[in-house]
């Protein structure tokens, strides 16, 4: 709530007139400047104050001075807003910045899919040159912006220059011990820019970075970063396909500025620059194979895959890290060509493919392969069609499995289960025709009990249980009246069930490290299951009770000793020479390493 601040006057000077919106680390308003003859617009932003303790006070109140000083020195750069004032108003902390007049940047990035709307890679490689060179002067001073999204972003009307604006990162984000996670008072607009090591406490100069990345990914597929899929075993991003026009240079570019471990990104914006700085001028037709080279049967196509050694000298570093998936990437495309140029089969026996793929969809697998089976073993496409048998059986086996899942579901009305099971079912007919009945039926459960299971999932996400609110958006099929609702929430609670995982972890590795091993571990219990978390905390609890036995029969033992010296006063174990749990070191030993 924050329209109670409409109308109000700080300092006697500025009259709140408007609410811009929340941000990471406070809340934005435009004002009037009253004591001015034209009444000029400046923005007010109010920080976030987590405590109002005395102590807690006084130490941001000096941050919050110190701090100040540099932020008006960040106004002497002319794409960034001027600070006009700062100061305190009843315990509250207020920056008074320059009005920039003009638009976001999120009014210019694509809104959909269609490739007609989206960046060029020249587009994309001048904004990021922009921004970046913004960027290398605020960190220069000692300042990450922590927010860098599309809405900080504004296009100044009067020349046409971005302007970074929302510099309020004077209270960084609190991991205190006896804290949740603030995750849920960040806006959504800022989730998925912001980089994972931001959120416990780790901020870089590359999660800047970072952030800049995902906007030009944004920029050249259309895809806002929760939309975005992720690798499910290293988290990386996966952006890049076919529609996306760019070259493998930058985007090897934009990859390396969005790496999921902050210590493998570009480590400073120059780095980043210097890169940009060295597109080849035919970059968009290059094919990265500098160090892998295909060879086919014929010389034409040993002259497609091989590079010469000029062309290998002349590879960028940067690029090293790709080469391997994108020359494989290259040498299948050409290895498929290779076989449809030099292989084509004869009309009679293309024929006969066709009509086993008729059967085949139709519902007859055992027809479809005695048909593939009569092309003669000294056919060009005879290793081709043998190939297609196989792939046909395991795609019918998985087909099969699907619909007989689908079918238990529907019985047991099990609605929400009888859509995920069928997802990414094969493409056969036959197959498809009979699970789309059971399909159907299931929608039309769920179309009308949709609130239902919308309300059960709002409940648990303000519960922060973010495991059971994906259950419940799960069982509603995208294809409902509310499929775009529920596709964003699904993105929402996907990125903060992430975060908190990270968070519970990195809890985890705090208290383990203060040798509290008990309240280490009811934090691993609480990591949710489906989360790269997950599996680190699994082999975490193992480690961590097994330190705690050893603990524990160390305070066993050394009472035992201590009791053995009192009842013994001629013992040669005198009380001083007492084991103690600190001369094993325990601290050293097991000291952790906190996650990237």
């Amino acid at each position: 709530m924050t329209n109670y601040m409409i109308g109000k006057v700080l300092q006697e000077r500025y009259q709140i007139v408007q609410s811009l919106g929340a941000g990471v680390f406070g809340q934005t308003y435009i004002s009037v400047d009253i004591e001015h003859p034209n009444n000029p617009k400046c923005v007010v932003k109010q920080l976030k104050v987590t405590s109002l303790q005395p102590s807690f006070l006084q130490d941001l109140r000096l941050r919050f001075l110190t701090e100040t000083r540099t932020l008006k020195h960040l106004g002497h750069h002319k794409q960034i807003p001027q600070l006009i004032s700062c100061f305190e108003e009843n315990e509250r902390f207020y920056l008074v910045q320059e009005f920039i007049e003009g638009h976001s940047l999120s009014a210019e990035l694509p809104e959909n899919k269609n490739p007609e709307h989206f960046w060029s890679e020249n587009d994309v490689v001048k904004f990021l040159k922009d921004v970046l060179s913004i960027l290398e002067y605020v960190h220069s001073q000692g300042v990450i912006h922590c927010d860098v999204k599309p809405e900080n972003l504004i296009r100044r009307a009067r020349d046409g220059k971005l302007v970074l604006i929302d510099f309020g990162s004077i209270q960084p984000v609190d991991f205190g011990k006896d804290e949740v996670l603030p995750i849920y008072s960040i806006p959504v607009t800022s989730l998925g820019y912001i980089p994972p090591e931001q959120f416990i406490g780790q901020t870089q100069p590359s999660s800047d970075i970072y952030a800049l990345g995902m906007i030009a990914i944004q920029a050249l597929t259309g895809l806002t970063p929760l939309q975005l899929k992720k690798h499910p075993s290293n988290n990386e991003v996966l952006w890049r396909s076919r529609n996306t026009a760019v070259s493998d240079y930058v985007a090897a570019i934009i990859s390396k500025m969005t790496r999921y471990n902050h210590q493998e990104r570009f480590k400073t914006t120059s780095d980043v620059l210097q890169a940009l700085k060295h597109i080849p001028v035919d970059a968009a037709a290059q094919i990265i194979d500098a160090e892998y080279t295909v060879y086919s049967d014929t010389p034409q196509n040993n002259s497609y895959f091989r590079s010469s050694k000029s062309e290998k000298s002349d590879s960028s570093p940067l690029l090293t890290g790709m080469k391997i998936g994108l020359a494989a990437n290259s040498a299948i495309i050409g290895f498929g060509a290779y076989s449809l140029m030099n292989h084509s089969p004869v009309s009679g026996e293309n024929q006969t493919l066709s009509e086993a793929q008729k059967e085949f969809q139709s519902g007859d697998l055992q027809g479809a392969i005695a048909l593939v089976k009569s092309i003669p073993s000294d056919s060009n496409v005879y290793p081709e069609a043998q190939a297609t048998i196989g792939e046909w059986q395991q795609e019918w086996q998985v087909a099969a499995q699907k619909y007989e899942a689908a079918k238990i579901a529907s019985e047991q009305k099990r609605w929400g289960d009888v859509i995920t099971s069928t997802v990414d079912i094969p493409d056969i007919s036959y197959w498809q025709t009979k699970t789309d009945v059971l399909v159907k039926k299931a929608q039309a459960y769920i179309e009308l009990h949709k609130d239902e299971y919308l309300a059960k999932a709002y409940e648990k996400a303000a519960e922060k249980d973010f495991s059971a609110a994906l259950h419940y958006l799960r069982q509603i099929p995208k294809e409902t009246s509310d499929g775009e609702l529920i596709a964003q929430k699904l993105a929402e609670y996907e990125q903060k069930q992430l975060v908190r995982a990270t968070y519970l972890l990195q809890q985890a590795y705090n208290q383990a490290e203060l040798g509290k091993f008990n309240t280490a571990i009811e934090y691993l219990q609480e990591v949710p299951e489906g989360t790269p978390a997950f599996a680190k905390a699994r082999v975490k609890l193992a480690e961590y009770n097994s330190k705690k036995r050893i603990i524990a029969k160390l305070d066993k033992a050394a009472a035992s000793e201590l009791k053995s010296a009192i009842d013994n006063t001629d013992s040669f174990i005198r009380s001083r020479s007492t084991t103690r749990i600190n001369d094993f070191q325990m601290g050293t030993y097991l000291h952790e390493v906190n996650i990237q």
